[in-house]
């Protein structure tokens, strides 16, 4: 079984305080664009919220359980905890909530190389990695935030038996390496929406 865990819970101070799996791209929000990519390559999607407040916005979303951090405050280490503790997948998909291109051919071929391995993480170069687009072993996930003294994402993975995919290797299947786009800010978006434009 394959799991997606999509954290969600951040304060969204970079978006200029809006959430940013509401903001709407190509006529839906990206948590609606997330959950229909994961879908296609998952049996089961968690959300990890901050609090049941914050769970409550995503009931209208069909196929997808919402949940929240038990260990409060620790950032995207303490979501990922949450989330693993909750999926019943023996691997797991993990993304932000601000990625709305997901490409599910990408996160296919990340669950396929986890065999030997505790972690698939695409690599830019060996300093720049993309750990919240990643797929997980979710036994390993847990024994490393079972204890653990870093908040830091990038020491979890050097303390992984992990399998880094270049992400020139993920270009064939995305071309224009889309799956990777984050929107921090509004602003960004807005020029995003302004790029596909000029493209037409």
């Amino acid at each position: 079984m394959k799991s997606a865990i999509v954290l969600v819970g951040g304060e969204a101070r970079r978006a200029n305080g809006q959430e940013k799996y509401f903001f709407t791209y190509r006529g839906k929000t990206f948590i609606e664009r997330l959950v229909e990519s994961l879908k296609i390559v998952v049996d089961e999607i968690i959300l990890v919220a901050r609090d049941p407040d914050q769970c409550r916005r995503f009931h209208g979303i069909d196929g997808v359980r919402c949940i929240t951090d038990i260990r409060k405050g620790l950032g995207p280490v303490g979501g990922l905890h949450a989330g693993a503790l909750a999926a019943q997948g023996d691997v797991v998909f993990v993304s932000a909530c601000d990625m709305p291109c997901i490409n599910p051919a990408v996160v296919a071929r990340l669950f396929n190389e986890i065999d030997g391995y505790d972690a698939v993480i695409p690599q830019w170069n060996p300093e720049m990695l993309e750990p919240l687009h990643a797929v997980y072993r979710r036994s390993s996930l847990l024994s490393y935030l079972e204890s653990h003294d870093s908040l830091s994402l990038r020491f979890m993975v050097k303390s992984l038996h992990t399998r880094y995919v270049p992400v020139d290797e993920i270009r064939r299947l995305d071309p224009k390496l889309a799956t990777f786009t984050n929107i921090n800010k509004i602003e960004d978006l807005a020029q995003m929406n302004l790029q596909e434009s000029g493209d037409e």
